[in-house]
């Protein structure tokens, strides 16, 4: 594809004062946004959905080969093929796979092998990275596929807060079963399997969880 070019869209022309306080009201809208363990099994539209991987599908990548697939499930009945297969490898997981450093670790988040959020929340995202992606009927060589899934899964969890739900991000270790449960081909690699819905109305989070440190801990300017 030759290279082109068109005048940047929706430019948007604000002042400095205005650009702080967008800044302002997006961190004061993400902050409140926490990872959950309870979900309801309040429906949620399919439309919803499908705005937010809209909205996770503009997010930069390699090349722009849009290295990454969505695989959306709602059927109870796969829902709980994927929580029995899960908890295989978290029971593994806990029983001393991970090692004591690590489960020391999760004490304070609280985190044990029994997933019952994979059957309860009415969505499961699983977030494939694709080494190899099909343009135009033929598979081709994608670039930065980690960093690009992960800018990708950022944008998501951010619009479906935006929409009003809570997600949670699990990662069973290895995920390699997701490949054969959602009959995706083997150049894919599940990176996330997010959680979707609503928080139960007793919903609860860590107390450790709470802790964010300080801009001083995350950033430097020089």
């Amino acid at each position: 594809m030759a290279y082109e070019t068109v005048p940047l869209p929706h430019r948007m022309e604000l002042s400095d004062a205005e650009m702080i306080a967008r800044a302002k009201g997006f961190y004061q809208e993400i902050k409140r946004r926490h990872t959950v363990r309870d979900f309801s099994d309040k429906p949620v539209p399919r439309a919803v959905i499908e705005q937010c991987l809209l909205a996770a599908g503009t997010a930069p990548n390699g090349a722009n080969h849009q290295p990454w697939h969505f695989a959306v499930v709602g059927d109870p009945a796969l829902k709980t093929r994927i929580r029995e297969a899960a908890e295989v490898e978290e029971r593994a997981f806990y029983a001393g796979k991970a090692g004591a450093e690590w489960l020391s670790a999760l004490e304070p988040v609280g985190t044990d092998a029994n997933k019952p959020f994979l059957e309860i929340a009415p969505w499961l995202i699983v977030i494939f990275g694709q080494r190899k992606g099909t343009y135009e009927g033929k598979l081709r060589k994608n670039y930065y596929v980690p960093e690009s899934v992960n800018i990708a899964a950022g944008f998501l969890i951010a619009a479906l807060h935006h929409a009003g739900l809570a997600t949670l991000t699990h990662t069973p270790n290895p995920m390699g079963f997701l490949n054969e449960v959602l009959d995706r081909p083997d150049y894919e690699k599940p990176y996330i399997l997010l959680v979707v819905g609503h928080p139960t109305t007793d919903a609860t989070v860590p107390t450790h969880a709470k802790y964010k440190k300080p801009l001083e801990d995350i950033a430097s300017f020089r």
